[in-house]
């Protein structure tokens, strides 16, 4: 992995610190042009009560990951982001391992910001689909 890939890591990772991402051992793992990979372990910590990765786990997953690609794309310095509208559609269930949200940028707006994440398992099995809109503000 490049320099410039590993730096974005790096400041993703860092600020997961003393946040839910950190709660769900979230961690970012590859970047390119118009994505962003980020992993989550499945143990009990993130179940349903029948022992199977709660759909809540995986949307804060996926606006974790979408949220965080908006803020590397755009301008961080001057802007926050915020999402604003996330829908989820879950098509598998998983009760161990790890999955995997790819974020992938289908309008990148001044303002709005539309991703596609999906999420897979380790064999890359389809989890869950989800839609993320987010808003850059203006910092004060």
């Amino acid at each position: 992995m490049d320099d410039f890939k590993e730096r974005i890591l790096e400041v993703c990772n860092k600020s997961t610190k003393d946040t839910m991402m950190e709660t769900l051992e979230i961690e970012y793992t590859d970047v390119g042009e118009d994505f962003l990979i980020g992993k989550m372990p499945v143990s009990s910590k993130v179940h349903q009560p029948n022992g199977v990765l709660h759909g809540g786990a995986m949307v804060a997953l996926a606006e974790s990951v979408g949220s965080m690609a908006s803020y590397i794309f755009l301008d961080g310095e001057n802007f926050v982001v915020r999402g604003i509208e996330i829908s989820a559609n879950h098509v598998k269930s998983i009760g161990t391992g790890e999955v995997f949200a790819k974020a992938i940028v289908i309008h990148k707006g001044r303002t709005t910001q539309l991703w596609d994440i999906k999420i897979t398992d380790a064999k890359d099995n389809l989890i869950s689909v989800c839609k993320l809109t987010t808003i850059a503000l203006p910092k004060k």
